[in-house]
């Protein structure tokens, strides 16, 4: 079995922005690296926003549960699958024994053992493929490829699936696609060029759009937290209809406090806005409801095995993935 190995050599203290410094648990924030790169992805590349997609979740081969793919682009050469890994240092394959026995001999560097990410974005690009066949789409699985970006540029590993350090630039300057390209795919039929047809691209880019991501919620001091919302005693809603609740208080924290010693609960406001695209006076509002601030909004937080229990009056917003 191939197994990822990190060798990270220590560089003094470790500052913020270090892409060796772990998140604290329960932010799951997205690191800024990740936003940078995926807009230089976008430009590089000169693909629309519409045929990139961001953290999808891909229902595994049992569907008993998703898996995140960092990012999917649909080109006319096929559904690149693409896990995007901040990794430094040397990472190189290594079975568990010499591990071991490397990492006696090392006093002076970090070894840490990770799991094996390519089989992993594999399997994944995998079960998309299988997915999209479920859905009665006819692709072939060979236009499912999967890679994986190492973004920094002191770390490199060879593998055939692998884009690392400097290779990444010119990987993305491959997906760009100019007009003779675009000539040959319109007039030439797919069968015969091995890409994907258009046709074949605009059912793929509308089932991939069916597919959801993570909820995102945001706490009123600005906290962002990915995960699944799940319920909330109060709250009846469908979110293939709900895009967005805003929690709302009626008042202050202050008047909130004086308001509980004198023996009632405060209140906040959920306004529910439908799904869809965006009137000339915002999102359609379908329905309100005045809940008790101390009510628990339940929401299961990215890499977590069990639910947190949200107050209410905490929350500024929810964000609903399809």
């Amino acid at each position: 079995m191939f197994q990822m190995v990190q060798f990270l050599v220590p560089s003094g203290p470790k500052r913020p922005g270090n892409p060796s410094v772990s998140q604290p648990a329960g932010q799951n924030r997205t690191q800024p690296a990740h936003n940078e790169f995926l807009q230089h992805v976008r430009t590089v590349t000169g693909l629309r926003q519409q045929d990139m997609f961001y953290n999808l979740r891909v229902p595994n081969e049992s569907q008993t549960d998703r898996d995140e793919i960092s990012l999917v682009l649909l080109t006319g050469h096929g559904v690149l699958c693409i896990d995007l890994k901040t990794w430094s240092g040397s990472v190189s394959a290594r079975t568990e024994t010499r591990v071991r026995s490397q990492q006696q001999n090392l006093s002076s560097v970090s070894v840490e053992q990770l799991p094996d990410a390519l089989q992993a974005i594999t399997v994944k690009s995998r079960n998309l493929c299988s997915h999209m066949m479920r859905c009665g789409l006819k692709v072939r699985p060979s236009l499912f490829i999967p890679r994986m970006l190492l973004l920094s540029e002191d770390c490199a590993l060879r593998d055939e699936l692998l884009v690392s350090g400097a290779e990444v630039q010119a990987f993305l300057h491959s997906l760009r696609g100019g007009y003779v390209s675009w000539l040959s795919d319109a007039f030439t039929p797919s069968w015969i060029s091995g890409h994907l047809s258009y046709g074949q691209m605009r059912a793929l880019r509308e089932h991939l759009e069916l597919m959801g991501t993570w909820d995102l919620l945001l706490l009123s001091d600005g906290q962002e937290l990915n995960g699944d919302f799940q319920s909330c005693r109060h709250l009846a809603l469908n979110r293939h209809d709900t895009d967005q609740l805003e929690f709302s208080r009626a008042g202050s924290l202050i008047t909130d406090t004086l308001w509980s010693l004198l023996g009632h609960t405060p209140q906040v406001t959920v306004s529910m806005y439908k799904r869809g695209a965006q009137g000339w006076l915002g999102k359609p509002l379908i329905a309100t409801a005045t809940i008790p601030s101390s009510t628990r909004v339940i929401f299961r937080i990215r890499g977590e095995t069990a639910d947190a229990k949200i107050p209410a009056g905490s929350i500024r917003s929810i964000t609903l993935s399809i």
